[in-house]
């Protein structure tokens, strides 16, 4: 018990409680639209966003949660405007994002960043500003599900009745797959690239 009147181990449970609250969610939702495929995509991206963070001087968390969004909202333009099969166009996005992450990690100037505390995580060193991050994305979850839990329950299962009954389908997908990716940010300091898909999975 000695533990718990340190700060780091703290803002480790604190974290740990979040991140359950914030994957249980969205990962419920993952896996009944059977997008597991599509988040891990996501989450490999995101390693764009931390490589263009280090090089620009910018803060990485930010730009990961700027590339996975934006890879998100690519997957799902392209697989459902361009005719592009969906497992394609998730290929294309997370070989893309592996590609530029890796790119712009060896141009930074000066020393080369912590890489591993980025791919695997390290929930000992979370700070309050990361809990903080989970503390809203939580927050937001709750209230979005809540208010709007049936809508949600009709998209992830019969998108066909969800339009006749005059839901705006296309603008819950993007709203949840923005979820999607802001919730894979927000849990790369936790446990990594390489295993926050299992977060998301697993449990649900």
């Amino acid at each position: 018990m000695d533990l718990l009147q340190y700060g780091f181990f703290q803002h480790a449970l604190l974290g740990s409680l979040l991140t359950a609250i914030a994957c249980g969610i969205v990962g419920t939702y993952i896996v009944s639209r059977r997008l597991v495929f599509i988040s891990g995509g996501i989450t490999h991206a995101s390693f764009g966003g931390l490589g263009l963070g280090f090089y620009l001087g910018m803060n990485p968390i930010l730009m990961a949660m700027l590339f996975s969004v934006l890879s998100a909202f690519g997957v799902e333009w392209a697989s459902k405007t361009q005719n592009v099969r969906e497992d394609s166009a998730i290929a294309v996005f997370w070989t893309l994002g592996m590609a530029l992450g890796i790119i712009f990690t060896f141009l930074s100037p000066g020393f080369a960043p912590d890489l591993s505390a980025y791919l695997f995580g390290n929930i000992l060193t979370i700070t309050f500003g990361d809990i903080a991050l989970l503390g809203g994305l939580a927050i937001l979850l709750i209230l979005f599900f809540s208010c709007f839990l049936h809508p949600i329950i009709y998209v992830a299962f019969d998108r066909e009745f969800a339009r006749s009954q005059g839901i705006p389908v296309q603008a819950f997908e993007y709203v949840l797959m923005m979820f999607i990716a802001l919730t894979i940010v927000a849990c790369l300091r936790m446990v990594g690239i390489v295993l926050v898909i299992s977060l998301l999975t697993i449990p649900q």
